[in-house]
């Protein structure tokens, strides 16, 4: 463990309490915005104090979270979710909207989309065509 002096920044708050999967996007999230503290923009280098309240924008959803603990590095999901509690309010929570997760992969539904070759040959007999052209 860390030495209780030891200043810990909030990017790297952030990512030891998995709100973001790498350091440099906790950084890039402060640098655009999307930290506050007190409803102001802070730097990724900001020094993280018990008691705090932020307001995190994820691409998953709207935090706010308090420090109940700090944390110098990554540790497993139980174990981080002990070092902040999470105070969103209810209202905050029902406007998100979860999609499935196979539409944020990029990839198209299984069976969705172009035709198969199989499809291609029906469709070509169907309208008469040669299946050799």
């Amino acid at each position: 463990m860390a030495d209780v002096k030891e200043k810990l920044r909030i990017d790297k708050y952030l990512w030891s309490i998995r709100l973001f999967k790498t350091r440099s996007q906790a950084a890039d999230a402060c640098d655009n915005g999307k930290v506050k503290f007190l409803g102001n923009n802070i730097k990724a280098s900001r020094t993280v104090n018990i008691g705090d309240v932020y307001d995190v924008k994820t691409e998953a959803r709207r935090w706010m979270i308090k420090i109940t603990g700090l944390l110098y590095t990554r540790v497993p999901y139980p174990e981080a979710i002990k070092n902040y509690e999470d105070v969103t309010p209810p209202e905050e929570l029902d406007k998100v909207h979860f999609q499935a997760s196979s539409f944020n992969t990029g990839k198209r539904l299984s069976k969705v989309g172009r035709p198969t070759k199989k499809q291609l040959r029906d469709i070509r007999g169907f309208m008469g065509e040669s299946a050799e052209e």
